[in-house]
């Protein structure tokens, strides 16, 4: 029961920095990305390829996760923000199945579909309990300084321009200011932050595979900003939290539907998650912690 708890806690963990990331992009600038599950595989693969085949320790490798990331957030910014918003939608969705796809064909490098595994813990002489403990206490470091640093931002002048870039871009256009260079900005902050996740998630499940990282993630992550409330920091903590309870709540629908194969049920699950999600546009579109009748903040 323990190790269950501890599991739930993590992936819960993982997820608040994913909805933060993406809280930031959506909900404070008003960008669309689709390609969550792209820079969130990209920055497990980065840790996992530095930290096995260079030899760096846990704390460079989850740097150069973070970095690698940002990196590759900075020329989609550049290519797509010249252009309407819907561009930077679909580039990062074409960009997260490129990213699997490479994960997949590029054997030489991440072994193809057979994956990675004997993925080091963050501290590989302690017992594998006190391993994902340490874990856990340096996901928790990581998800508060985020939020601190977060928050920091978006009530600084600068948090007040993506958010006005946001609700007006004309108008930021006519007070001289550019909103293209602000919003790959932010699109780099934002690709860094997932990329921290994959590290973590990485270094946690001690073998990753491309599977991991398909486009379901990026729509779990939505549906947890979403369901938390959008431009809301705190949303974002608590729509994880909630998202983790009804992907494991849903598992026990075998008990319920008995006569559902294994096959199916996956499929039921996707749809009962799917059925809480469209509830919430109903009778709470604002989120958990949104405001009602007003705008975003």
């Amino acid at each position: 029961m323990l190790d269950y708890a501890l599991t739930l806690a993590v992936v819960t963990l993982i997820y608040v920095l994913l909805s933060l990331a993406l809280d930031l992009q959506y909900g404070f600038t008003g960008m669309i990305n689709f390609g969550v599950a792209g820079f969130f595989g990209a920055g497990a693969y980065t840790s996992v390829l530095l930290t096995m085949r260079a030899g760096w320790p846990a704390p460079l490798s989850f740097a150069g996760a973070m970095v690698v990331c940002g990196a590759i957030a900075w020329p989609l910014g550049k290519i797509a923000l010249r252009l309407r918003d819907d561009y930077l939608a679909i580039v990062t969705l074409g960009f997260s199945e490129i990213i699997r796809l490479v994960l997949v064909q590029e054997q030489w490098l991440t072994n193809g579909v057979q994956g990675i595994p004997g993925v080091p813990r963050l501290w590989p002489t302690w017992s594998t309990a006190h391993s994902e403990l340490f874990l856990l206490v340096m996901l928790c470091v990581a998800n508060v300084a985020m939020v601190v640093f977060l928050r920091h931002l978006t009530h600084s002048p600068y948090g007040r321009l993506i958010q006005a870039i946001r609700d007006d871009e004309v108008a930021v256009k006519a007070l001289g200011k550019n909103p293209a260079r602000f919003k790959t900005q932010v699109l780099v902050i934002g690709g860094a932050i997932t990329g921290l996740a994959g590290a973590f998630f990485a270094h946690y499940m001690t073998y990753i595979v491309p599977d991991q990282f398909v486009p379901l993630i990026t729509f779990y992550v939505w549906m947890a900003v979403i369901m938390g409330g959008v431009a809301r920091l705190s949303g974002s903590v608590a729509g994880a939290a909630l998202l983790v309870i009804f992907l494991e709540g849903s598992r026990f629908l075998r008990g319920v539907l008995p006569w559902v194969s294994d096959d199916a049920m996956a499929s039921v699950q996707i749809g009962a998650v799917g059925l809480v999600l469209i509830l919430f546009m109903r009778w709470r579109p604002e989120g958990l912690f949104g405001r009602r009748r007003e705008g975003l903040r």
